[in-house]
């Protein structure tokens, strides 16, 4: 017969009988409070290290004295993927009280470094655990994540990043691989045909916006470099801002073959399009899988969506969270968010 070499979990009441002490004093010791004798404390440590012991995570917030509190720092506007990501974060609601953990909204201009600072400067001192926030890469809005982390407050990144800060994790696709898919797309879909290629984001100043449009024009200037990439377009995430300015681009340029919607305001783009009567001609990718680009596949308008999952978005968002709130390891391979090349016939 083998060896047992592993016994039944270790409890803080074999902790405290080893010890010889109370199960208070245990829990004093493994918390840090004061109150204890120093040869105590090193008994109690000296157990608990023997015996790799872990104290039960449920057990441990259910003794917390108040829930965790998490800020999400969303978008303000109809961006329906961002809608999504709200929509996931309250289905969540059971998972989050049965871990009293409490997740509240926090609706901005993210395309204004000026508002977002100011919004994420209202959280330092709070009781807020951790901050998740689609972020503007800008210097005032890197400072005032940096001011969130020297207050003890666990700050993750969501959709876009900010690297150049003192984040603790970003969640969310690899922008700049998403860039030169839908490039490797376009190119290949307009065939052997000549003409000129309309790029549309939000901002420049969203990291995954300008990700996306560095690995775009990467693509397209080493493998498609024929064709001729007309200057680029902000329209802030808006319908009504988008089909405003690429009716006027289809006007200006009727050689236009392909088109790239970098953010939101996908149905804009697809309204433009469908009135200029230039919906079955032009090459149209976009990105993320909502009801609106799920109709528009259908429909033949928008080619392909280049999509990444909102609700393993909002989940690993929690997640990454809550693992640095107990300064637990974070399980990378878990929370990676994969890149998804949808279109009409492998909706899922």
């Amino acid at each position: 017969m083998a060896e047992e070499t592993a016994s039944a979990a270790l409890t803080l009441k074999d902790i405290a009988r080893e010890a010889g002490v109370s199960l208070a004093t245990v829990d004093r010791v493994l918390h840090n409070r004061p109150g204890v004798r120093p040869d105590t404390v090193r008994r109690v440590q000296e157990i608990i290290a023997r015996n790799a012991f872990q104290p039960h995570v449920a057990a441990a917030e259910l003794a917390r004295g108040r829930a965790r509190r998490f800020a999400f720092v969303m978008p303000v506007g109809a961006n329906p993927f961002m809608l999504q990501i709200k929509a996931y974060l309250g289905e969540m609601s059971a998972w989050l009280s049965a871990r009293r953990l409490a997740v509240e909204m926090v609706i901005t201009d993210v395309f204004d470094p000026s508002v977002l600072a100011a919004s994420l400067e209202e959280l330092a001192g709070s009781e807020y655990d951790g901050v998740a926030v689609v972020a503007l890469d800008h210097p005032s809005v890197r400072a005032a994540i940096n001011d969130l982390v020297d207050g003890g407050i666990k700050v993750v990144t969501l959709v876009s990043d900010v690297p150049s800060s003192r984040r603790h994790h970003y969640v969310g696709i690899d922008n700049i691989a998403a860039g030169r898919t839908a490039g490797a797309l376009i190119g290949r879909l307009v065939g052997q045909r000549s003409g000129k290629i309309a790029i549309i984001a939000g901002s420049q100043g969203l990291r995954d916006h300008a990700e996306r449009i560095f690995g775009f024009n990467q693509v397209m200037a080493s493998e498609f470099s024929h064709l001729d990439i007309l200057p680029l377009l902000e329209g802030r995430d808006e319908d009504d801002r988008s089909q405003q300015l690429i009716s006027r681009l289809l006007g200006r340029h009727p050689d236009i073959i392909g088109l790239y919607n970098v953010g939101a305001g996908t149905q804009g783009v697809a309204t433009a399009l469908t009135e200029a009567g230039r919906d079955k001609q032009i090459v149209f990718i976009a990105h993320d899988l909502t009801a609106m680009t799920r109709r528009l596949l259908l429909q033949g308008t928008l080619d392909v969506a280049i999509s990444q999952n909102p609700g393993h978005e909002a989940r690993a968002a929690v997640r990454v969270l809550l693992s640095l709130a107990r300064n637990e390891p974070i399980l990378s391979e878990q929370e990676k968010i994969r890149i998804d090349i949808l279109m009409r016939d492998n909706l899922p």
